[in-house]
């Protein structure tokens, strides 16, 4: 028989409030007093997580810092259109919540989807921007490689398997299963070095909002939306100091030869290397609240 854990107090996710951007709700956190000559933290969850994902680290860093966690449009608590989402939407509904409702340049610190988010806002919109944390961050590089020639019969079934996830019946029902809560919990056990950090609380979290109206469509439109901005591009347009901490053991990425890309194309950036996986601030935040907080107070002195 499996039994609910009871969340510590330090683990109990701090309620929020909502925002309206575009005819939409927009659910956010804060928490921690506005501090002299300390930018605001801007925390941005990855994909299928929201603001609770982020919940070890607000319990700690407010104690130091004006801390912001939002749940991008189409996750967690806020609202999920049938839109088209990509890199351009969430880098416009981070860059308006900055201006209008935290109304200065911050610090971004995001995870995975969320890395790639807050890259696009630091670099298109910089003023926006006074540093940037990226935690195994996904997104493109530009494929300097020569492709080669496709087997016809290998490319003939990719095609095939692409137009099916297309279509409207193919997505939800692949959503129907990957939604699942054993799913979810075989998903993370995947990703998580520390195998404990995949809790009861956890998997809740991440199931809860795919059963919100519309959850469906969002996963949808991964399949459907054009590829953003390739990072070596936002690299280029990049101004602020920029710190990389990677979980090494995510087997989604291979985080040296990515973190090579990073340093290649911003040579003056600063980065660790954390035993964890896809979820460093999840399954560490102690070592990645204090590495945060040292980078923050060290290079970003007004």
């Amino acid at each position: 028989m499996i039994t609910q854990a009871i969340p510590s107090v330090r683990s109990i996710p701090k309620p929020g409030t909502y925002w309206h951007w575009r005819g939409q709700s927009i659910y956010y956190v804060r928490a921690g007093e506005r501090q002299s000559g300390r930018s605001p933290l801007l925390l941005i969850h990855g994909f299928g997580a929201s603001t609770d994902h982020w919940r070890k680290n607000i319990a700690e860093l407010q104690n130091d810092f004006e801390v912001w966690a939002i749940d991008l449009l189409g996750f967690g608590r806020s609202a999920k259109p049938d839109w088209q989402y990509g890199g351009d939407l969430w880098r416009d509904q981070l860059h308006d919540f900055i201006t209008e409702v935290i109304g200065q340049p911050v610090v971004l610190a995001g995870n995975s989807l969320g890395g790639y988010s807050a890259l696009c806002v630091a670099a298109q919109r910089p003023e926006a921007a006074r540093g940037l944390v990226l935690l195994n961050s996904a997104g493109p590089f530009t494929d300097t490689k020569v492709p080669d020639q496709p087997n016809p019969l290998q490319q003939s079934f990719r095609d095939f398997i692409r137009s099916v996830l297309l279509q409207p019946w193919a997505s939800y029902l692949l959503f129907q299963y990957v939604r699942q809560p054993y799913i979810i919990r075989k998903t993370l056990c995947q990703v998580y070095l520390d195998q404990s950090a995949v809790t009861d609380q956890l998997v809740d979290e991440i199931y809860r909002p795919s059963c919100d109206t519309g959850a469906h469509k969002v996963f949808a439109s991964v399949f459907k939306s054009p590829q953003g901005e390739k990072i070596d591009v936002l690299l280029k347009q990049l101004t602020c100091p920029l710190l990389l901490l990677w979980g090494e053991a995510d087997p989604w990425m291979q985080a040296r030869q990515r973190a090579a890309k990073f340093r290649q194309y911003y040579p003056q950036l600063q980065e660790y290397y954390l035993k964890a996986g896809h979820c460093p601030h999840d399954e560490v935040p102690e070592q990645v609240n204090t590495l945060l907080r040292s980078w923050v107070l060290e290079n970003l002195k007004s």
